[in-house]
């Protein structure tokens, strides 16, 4: 990973992009990471990882409610409740 001060991913930002394109590119703002700026692909590739484990998750939940004789209508009615 390619790290960029603030002031230097200001002022050469289109060097920036095109190392993005790459690998992620870490900002630092006075010596702290603040940012990281990513391909779209990159981008998209995490956000699909993210989806897929909360598929996962909800899937787990509804099977454990399901064993326990949570019907579908019971859960529309919790999740009704909620909002």
């Amino acid at each position: 990973m390619q790290i960029f001060s603030a002031t230097d991913a200001k002022q050469a930002f289109g060097a920036a992009l095109e190392t993005a394109q790459r690998q992620p590119v870490m900002i630092q703002k006075q010596n702290r990471d603040v940012a990281v700026l990513m391909s779209v692909q990159e981008y998209n590739k995490l956000r699909g990882l993210r989806l897929a484990a909360f598929d996962r998750l909800a899937d787990s939940i509804a099977a454990k409610a399901a064993a326990r004789g949570l019907t579908e209508a019971e859960a529309d009615a919790l999740l009704a409740e909620l909002s």
